[in-house]
């Protein structure tokens, strides 16, 4: 099945990472119609973001639920079934291959056809040194691009990888994943604990199907407004 965009709003996802429920309300009041998914995350999770994540899916928004799992397989194939219940478009899981096949055979059981996994390369905060510190080995491009050929192998939906990798990736995958990229910065914005980063409009052109991009939008004296800045420049670059 493929899980590719329809068009620049499409591609735009919008992490709701503020402290409580009644805050990323207000943010989709803000930006819908401007923002293509939804993301949450850890932080709003663990402040009733699940219920929320289920409340928004019931009215039709597309939702990013990012849990990022990594656990044994019966742990990972129970978890995903019960996410498959909750009506989200995507689930991050880790790309490790065991962890991944364990995630596809839950969907395979329950014949979701519609729950995207993606599986999380090399976090874009993270840079070589890094890496070494957590004990691997070699460059950040060549651990990227295994767990892309694993993630093709496990038959998940896409990757999430820094933008900077997006053009090695699709050459190595062509259209047999969807390519998520966080790390994702309009000129001028500061990065802030993201290492590897691009502009939408670069980003795009580097073969990224959907921008992960927050801060510079929910951080912004007008949401909406930077939202739409963001929308031109993916359209532009499309």
């Amino acid at each position: 099945m493929s899980y590719r965009p329809a068009n620049a709003v499409d591609r735009l996802i919008l992490p709701l990472d503020v402290p409580t429920v009644d805050e990323a309300r207000q943010l989709v009041r803000q930006t819908q119609g401007l923002v293509g998914t939804y993301k949450i995350g850890m932080q709003l999770q663990f402040a009733g973001g699940l219920q929320f994540a289920e409340e928004l899916a019931k009215e039709g928004h597309s939702i990013f639920l990012d849990v990022k799992l990594l656990d044994i397989d019966n742990t990972i194939t129970s978890a995903v079934k019960n996410v498959a219940k909750m009506g989200m478009k995507f689930m991050t899981l880790h790309a490790y291959p065991k962890n991944m096949r364990a995630a596809v055979r839950a969907l395979d059981e329950v014949g979701d056809k519609d729950l995207c996994l993606l599986g999380v390369t090399v976090l874009t905060s993270m840079d070589e040194q890094d890496l070494k510190d957590a004990g691997y080995v070699g460059p950040t491009a060549a651990l990227v691009e295994q767990r892309a050929l694993d993630a093709v192998a496990a038959g998940v939906g896409g990757i999430v990888c820094s933008p900077l990798e997006s053009a090695a990736m699709r050459a190595k995958v062509g259209d047999k994943l969807c390519i998520v990229t966080p790390g994702v910065r309009p000129k001028g914005a500061d990065a802030g604990d993201q290492r590897r980063v691009m502009t939408p409009y670069d980003a795009i052109k580097a073969g990224s199907d959907y921008l992960v991009i927050g801060r510079p939008i929910y951080r912004a004296e007008n949401p909406r407004a930077a939202a739409e800045a963001v929308v031109a420049e993916i359209e532009s670059a499309l």
